[in-house]
């Protein structure tokens, strides 16, 4: 399988085909929002993102600034070649819950224990999540948890076609 043909980035834009592989993590200066069944359950700026060739940045927020009883464990696990195992979580909010819509590593690989203590979510399973005020887009496919802003361009991992990239 080739390499697909990366878009140009424009001012201020980020290309996913430039992000490291292994994933690199690092903090983010914008302030993050999910709202589920019409309640918001996190409003945090204490942020971090991994970025990994081809997908769009995973968003990672810490447990403690989710609303009460917004994150309740969930069966499964799966397991990430760099960052560890990591376990499922059900999220919760206004009378809805999304079953393992939520996902965190209790005990990261070294290099990734910024990730301790900290939730990602599947954006398509919330109501609205957003990045420093913009609603954000879902990576495509069912798997992925990247969350697409005007601020990467792709193409992105999970549209038909990319399972070998």
């Amino acid at each position: 399988m080739t390499r697909p043909r990366p878009e140009i980035p424009g001012p201020g834009q980020e290309s996913v085909w430039d992000y490291p592989r292994p994933p690199r993590i690092e903090r983010v200066a914008a302030p993050v929002t999910i709202r589920l069944g019409s309640q918001l359950i996190v409003d945090t700026r204490d942020v971090v993102r991994v970025l990994e060739t081809s997908h769009p940045p995973v968003y990672y927020l810490p447990i403690a600034d989710f609303a009460p009883g917004a994150l309740v464990d969930a069966d499964g696990s799966s397991f990430c070649e760099f960052k560890g195992t990591a376990r499922y979580l059900d999220v919760r909010g206004g009378g809805e819950v999304r079953s393992a819509s939520g996902w965190n590593y209790p005990h990261p690989s070294p290099g990734y224990e910024l990730l301790r203590d900290r939730v990602a979510v599947y954006a398509q399973q919330m109501d609205e999540c957003t990045v420093d005020g913009e609603v954000v887009t879902p990576q495509p496919g069912g798997f992925y948890g990247g969350w697409v802003t005007r601020a990467v361009v792709g193409p992105f991992k999970g549209v038909p076609g990319s399972y070998g990239w």
